[in-house]
């Protein structure tokens, strides 16, 4: 088992939706914080070789002083997100975590028995895997259209670090957390997910006093959902305990449709106007809902944030200091 505590660390994405979780986890176990080292776009962009390897060479000074790696920035968004930019989603998450897991190698990560995370995403999962999604099923088919790029890319990401493993001796871990909300995630209406679109639309329209709003689809669809604090817990078990990319989904095992959550968010919020359907929009994969006794064995984790408290604290986050 990892000490993380005693650990120098790259977190990738630590200033971000999760990864600020991650850290506040990190020192909450006792972590100093003079041995994370956060990189941030201005200084480094991950999609090129070059800025990854000076990454490795200058996080904690010199070279061949990074103990662990947890890759979490990636480029992503909703259903809509995906169609507008799969060419830059497939090339951007493929290529950083290309060039962040050879320059780990490079690095010499794994002569100290050092380790690298990699997060990756339910969206590998093929288009209709039968629910609950479970990991031996990841390989069985190709993704659903409108994320595939992004999906592919991540499981991709997976394979070369037990490529890794077998040839160099890598140390890793390779999770899968199903559909993330909470304070600080991305509320942008053209590439944000479902709940933080949703709950900006909602708390816009009660604002204005309007009478609808417009949603996506037909509601069929389903989906899990998981509280950040959760995932950022799952991440770091991951870390301490795993030695192998064995793909283990992170999520709370219980799925609602679109129409329901729309429902749910409109009580929530208090918005008093009614809900209008455009079926001309996709609906995305038509189910996803998560078996996740693998993390519950290999980990010791499983969700703990009811999902109904969760939103009320990502409602009050974007009607408080979210916006």
């Amino acid at each position: 088992m990892m000490n993380l505590r005693d650990q120098r660390i790259i977190l990738t994405g630590g200033a971000g939706f999760v990864g600020r979780v991650v850290a506040q986890k990190l020192k909450a176990r006792g972590h100093d914080p003079a041995n994370l080292f956060i990189p941030r776009r201005k200084d480094f962009n991950l999609t090129r070789e070059a800025d990854v390897s000076r990454l490795y060479s200058t996080a904690f000074g010199v070279p061949g002083k990074v103990d662990l790696v947890i890759h979490l920035a990636a480029e992503v968004g909703g259903i809509a997100a995906n169609r507008d930019n799969p060419g830059r989603y497939f090339f951007a998450n493929m290529a950083m975590a290309l060039h962040l897991i050879e320059e780990a190698r490079a690095d010499g990560l794994h002569t100290r028995n050092g380790k690298f995370v990699q997060i990756g995403t339910i969206c590998s999962y093929p288009k209709f895997t039968p629910v609950p999604f479970n990991e031996e099923q990841v390989w069985n088919g190709y993704p659903e259209e409108t994320n595939a790029p992004y999906g592919v890319a991540k499981k991709a990401a997976g394979q070369m670090l037990d490529a890794y493993r077998l040839q160099y001796g890598l140390r890793s871990a390779y999770v899968m957390p199903v559909n993330l909300f909470g304070p600080h995630d991305n509320f942008d209406l053209h590439s944000s997910h479902v709940i933080p679109a949703l709950v900006r639309k909602c708390v816009e329209a009660q604002t204005r006093g309007d009478d609808h709003i417009v949603c996506w689809g037909t509601g069929s669809a389903s989906r899990e959902f998981l509280y950040v604090d959760d995932v950022a817990e799952g991440i770091l078990r991951a870390a301490e305990v795993m030695d192998e990319p064995t793909p283990i989904n992170l999520g709370a095992s219980f799925e609602i449709t679109i129409k329901d959550l729309v429902e749910l968010i409109v009580k929530l919020t208090g918005f008093k106007g009614r809900v209008e359907w455009d079926a001309s929009k996709p609906d995305g994969q038509p189910r996803r809902c998560l078996d996740t006794n693998r993390a519950q064995k290999l980990l010791g984790w499983k969700a703990e944030v009811p999902f109904e408290e969760g939103l009320r604290r990502t409602i009050e986050w974007w009607r408080g200091s979210g916006r």
